[in-house]
């Protein structure tokens, strides 16, 4: 092979070794924010909703608890803001607080942040369209006064309070559509995804932990395949293909 073959090879090799590296890093990990654990492990005693990641949690069992409480004391947040939510709607908020107290699944969306609470969020987290609807559906009787759950409570109580010009209406008032719910509610933390629960394509709130985590699989899939800025094996294919052209004309 030429000079330049073994370069162009050497080059390559060193692109796929980095980028098995990075998408290695993206799995298994916990956020750096106000409630997670340093690392994921074990938790037998997670609570209700959040007991499915007990094998392998970013969050501790006195998180699990607080997950369950309204208001909750993890951020002082109260669900009922608006007069009593229904329970099946609160449920889904429940499953999502663990979700992302809990998961080890979500590195391909970490991002930086700036805030007195976390140095890191997730951002477009490829929700499973049936978990956004259902979500929807289960909300259209519940009230709130706020089409953004992060930002524009009054808190001088210590607690979120409608502030004095917004007006309490059910959830389709501002959220009229199940995207504009689960993309909106927390600042674009989700992405509703076209793909389905089993796809292997989108994240689930909620599984069968007797089933096994299926959104192991789907943080493989976009560390390794398809998440933007990190490595690819699309992207490292052209360099095999120059390599064994350059290998064929030596």
């Amino acid at each position: 092979m030429t000079q330049l073959g073994w370069g162009l090879l050497f080059l390559g090799l060193m692109a796929m070794a980095e980028g098995l590296r990075k998408g290695n890093d993206l799995l298994n990990v916990c956020m750096d924010a106000k409630h997670h654990k340093f690392q994921p492990g074990p938790e037998d005693n997670l609570y209700n909703q959040c007991s499915p990641w007990k094998k392998r949690a970013c969050c501790t069992a006195n998180t699990s608890i607080a997950a369950h409480g309204n208001p909750s004391s993890l951020y002082r947040f109260n669900y009922n803001h608006c007069g009593m939510m229904t329970p099946a709607c609160r449920r889904h908020f429940i499953q999502d607080t663990c979700f992302y107290q809990c998961s080890p699944n979500l590195g391909p969306w970490i991002q930086p942040v700036t805030s007195c609470c976390r140095k890191e969020r997730v951002l477009n987290v490829p929700l499973c369209k049936e978990d956004c609807i259902q979500w929807w559906e289960d909300c259209q009787t519940s009230y709130t006064c706020r089409d953004n759950w992060h930002t524009g409570w009054n808190r001088t109580s210590g607690i979120n309070e409608c502030p004095a010009n917004a007006t309490c209406h059910p959830f389709p008032f501002y959220f009229p559509t199940p995207a504009s719910l689960c993309e909106n509610i927390f600042s674009h933390s989700y992405k509703v995804s076209s793909f389905g629960r089993g796809s292997g394509k989108c994240m689930q709130i909620s599984f069968d932990p007797a089933q096994g985590n299926p959104n192991e699989a789907v943080a493989k899939y976009y560390a390794f395949g398809s998440a933007p800025g990190i490595f690819s094996w699309k992207a490292s294919f052209p360099f095999l293909i120059l390599t064994l052209l350059l290998l064929l004309w030596a």
